[in-house]
């Protein structure tokens, strides 16, 4: 284990950071460095964004996927390389799609209670 690797891992265990949450960021950023070959603490704003780029257009993740990509890069550069830039700068979080919920029309609505039996269960 390389001592980036051990620190962060022990900066996630003073803050209590649930197992799995340690375990999900250490592969990230192991991810994160294995895309660029080079240690995390070697890698700056550019890179981060290059990584940014790769994930959404390359690899085509959806903004559910890439979020804990992120979270695990702003923990690494804000709390264990205490990096001087404000990480959500640097690291914006991509915005997640909302969808619209499904309304059925009065039509629908009709022939679905026509299929009621029981006049009781129909909605005044």
């Amino acid at each position: 284990m390389t001592q980036l690797r051990q620190r962060m891992s022990e900066d996630m265990q003073v803050r209590n950071f649930a197992l799995n949450t340690q375990l999900s960021y250490l592969q990230q950023v192991s991810l994160f460095a294995r895309h660029f070959g080079k240690s995390p603490d070697l890698l700056g704003r550019e890179d981060i964004r290059t990584y940014q780029v790769y994930l959404t257009n390359e690899k085509k993740l959806s903004p559910g996927s890439i979020h804990p990509a992120i979270a695990a890069l702003r923990f690494l550069y804000s709390v264990t390389l205490e990096r001087d830039w404000a990480p959500e700068e640097v690291l914006p979080l991509p915005k997640k799609p909302q969808k619209l919920p499904i309304i059925l029309s009065a039509e629908e609505v009709q022939r679905f209670l026509g299929c009621v039996l029981d006049v009781k269960h129909h909605a005044s």
